[in-house]
């Protein structure tokens, strides 16, 4: 399984695998404008894995200079448990660790426990936090 940074060429396909994995209606999640924005950022912490020539999985990270967090995680329904999602948070939090990052942070939707399963099989712990958040738009 090839894990490689985003390329121009892979908007379609993580449009469509985005569209699969997250039904979030909100415009501000909308796939379209995130992934526009992260490529305009062009800071290397966007990975698709490609089997061929097809994007069946992403991940998205970011690094602010404090912590690092990962976004985005996405495997095609039909390719989970095959390790595509362990090889692509990996490949975030090696780029990550590369910049110095001491500690990388996640959200994740609290009623989702199969999802907080996977992330504490690869280390993560829930942290005793709230998050909160302000729309701007």
């Amino acid at each position: 399984m090839l894990i490689r940074s985003y390329e121009a060429g892979d908007h379609d396909g993580v449009v469509a695998l985005w569209k699969e994995c997250f039904k979030y209606p909100a415009s501000h999640n909308d796939p379209e404008l995130s992934i526009r924005r992260k490529a305009a950022l062009d800071d290397g912490l966007f990975f698709v894995a490609v089997p061929n020539e097809e994007v069946v999985g992403t991940v998205m990270a970011g690094w602010d200079g404090h912590r690092g967090w990962i976004y985005s995680l996405a495997v095609h329904p039909l390719l989970r448990e095959q390790g595509i999602g362990r090889k692509l948070v990996d490949r975030a939090v090696d780029e990550l660790k590369e910049r110095d990052c001491p500690k990388v942070n996640l959200q994740v939707m609290a009623d989702n426990a199969l999802v907080i399963g996977f992330y504490e099989k690869l280390g993560f712990l829930v942290e005793e936090r709230v998050s909160m958040g302000r729309k701007l738009y």
